[in-house]
């Protein structure tokens, strides 16, 4: 099958389902541009276990979700009156420190993810890549949440709740309530912290392995092996 005609089946996604398209991909051979089967299927698993690699890493690193905008750990919005009011009172410095150990405990939960993750890419079959590979900027990634994301939460639930008892934070946090509930005119509060930071820290996993795949798939220079650059040829 030439380029053109193979051009010319995708774009028939303008003008027919989703169904149809899959059709016409079923009916791509084998040999399609020098692709096989297995070699899509071998590229997104290497596509994947590269994002995971740099980009997990990135936020295992001391200050990785602190000093990251896009997945620093914020406060609840139950806790965020909490902070304002410390701050108001000159407890501005206490809850810096309480902001600052939710997310040293993300790092450490973290580090419990690549294995994970490495399982979940090994399991990609053909059909998945196919889908992966015609899917959103972020398909790959969402594959990834959809086969993971339970065991991610028991694997680092447990780790960040260790956290916060080797820096001290959960005795920082229940200092801070308890000032907090101590003072006139508010309302007691009693969050649950572990569980607030574990999927907070789950959430900026996610996003940094879609920006490194949306990078791949969007940007010729973060294909930096022959065999993306001839995967995701085809996407493009």
């Amino acid at each position: 099958m030439t380029m053109k005609r193979i051009l010319l089946c995708f774009l028939t996604f303008q003008f027919f389902g989703c169904a149809e398209l899959q059709q016409v991909v079923n009916q791509l051979p084998q040999g399609s541009v020098g692709i096989g089967n297995e070699e899509i299927a071998r590229g997104l698993r290497e596509a994947l276990n590269f994002g995971i690699e740099k980009q997990v890493s990135k936020l295992t690193a001391k200050d990785g979700f602190f000093r990251n905008q896009l997945v620093k750990i914020l406060l609840p919005d139950e806790l965020k009156k909490v902070d304002k009011t410390l701050r108001d009172v000159g407890l501005g410095k206490l809850a810096d420190e309480g902001l600052r150990i939710l997310n040293r405990a993300a790092e450490d939960a973290v580090k419990e993810a690549t294995p994970i993750f490495v399982d979940a890419v090994k399991g990609i079959s053909f059909a998945d890549a196919k889908q992966i590979l015609l899917g959103s900027d972020s398909a790959a990634t969402s594959y990834l949440e959809q086969n993971t994301r339970k065991k991610l939460y028991n694997r680092f639930n447990p780790v960040i709740k260790n956290s916060f008892k080797k820096v001290g934070a959960d005795q920082i946090w229940s200092n801070i309530i308890t000032k907090y509930n101590n003072l006139p005119l508010t309302n007691d509060v009693n969050p649950d912290l572990t569980d607030y930071t574990t999927k907070e820290a789950l959430d900026g996993v996610f996003t940094m392995i879609a920006l490194e795949e949306k990078e791949i798939r969007t940007k010729l220079s973060s294909r930096t092996t022959d065999l993306l650059r001839k995967i995701f040829a085809l996407q493009d």
